[in-house]
């Protein structure tokens, strides 16, 4: 512990300024004389060091900034994409040209590079075994164990996917697959989106705008189930 001449130790010297932190306001000669050393060994005034961690603190200020207006701009682009896609949809006249309309629409608008769909029953109009974005399984059917919980849960999943679920969601591409954006589709099957890029998709990313897609391409193919 260091002690000055009157028997005061710098720690209560240090405590004391933490109590009082206006202190200097009343000894503006005394602000400016003292001395704070810095991380590359020199020495600086006290008034200095304050400005200096007054810019680094607006520096900082003005990152987050940045990054809120980016992210606020991605989030403005990613709802009108989300609303022309609903439209687009709620246009069709098919349920197989509303299936059409999704697939293409992930591909074009939203990057989806590999893209998958996989319902529970046959859609008229467009054939499993004829285009390689579709599949048909049975909702009791064993190829469909691994998302038993998935599709329980209701809810979007992003991220590396185990190799029984490439197995179904993109045969004879899993080598491909960096990361995939999983999503139920209520009563209907699932719609996946793969990337190349491991990073693409990652746990722990918002699912929203997800969630409000795979909700209007149900909402549009209902339309004509009701129908039929």
């Amino acid at each position: 512990m260091t002690t000055t001449r009157e028997g005061i130790s710098a720690e209560q010297v240090a405590q004391w300024l933490r109590n009082h932190p206006r202190f200097l306001e009343q000894f503006n000669d005394l602000a400016q004389s003292l001395v704070v050393p810095r991380d590359s060994g020199q020495a600086t005034s006290l008034a200095s060091y304050q400005l200096e961690v007054l810019r680094e603190k607006n520096r900082e200020l003005n990152r987050r900034l940045h990054e809120l207006f980016a992210n606020a701009e991605e989030n403005e682009r990613l709802v009108q994409r989300t609303h022309r896609l609903t439209l687009t949809l709620m246009r069709q006249d098919t349920a197989a040209d509303t299936l059409k309309a999704m697939v293409a629409t992930l591909a074009e608008d939203f990057d989806g590079e590999l893209v998958r769909v996989v319902l529970f029953e046959p859609v008229g109009g467009v054939d499993a075994d004829e285009v390689d974005w579709l599949a048909v399984v049975p909702r009791e059917a064993a190829a469909l164990a691994p998302f038993v919980e998935f599709l329980a849960a209701g809810e979007a999943l992003c991220g590396r996917v185990q190799p029984e679920k490439l197995d179904l969601l993109f045969p004879g591409r899993q080598a491909e697959v960096g990361s995939v954006a999983l999503m139920p589709l209520d009563g209907v099957g699932l719609l996946a989106v793969g990337s190349r890029d491991g990073s693409r998709f990652y746990p722990g990313m918002g699912t929203l705008f997800l969630r409000l897609m795979s909700e209007a391409l149900v909402a549009a193919l209902a339309r004509f189930r009701a129908g039929g």
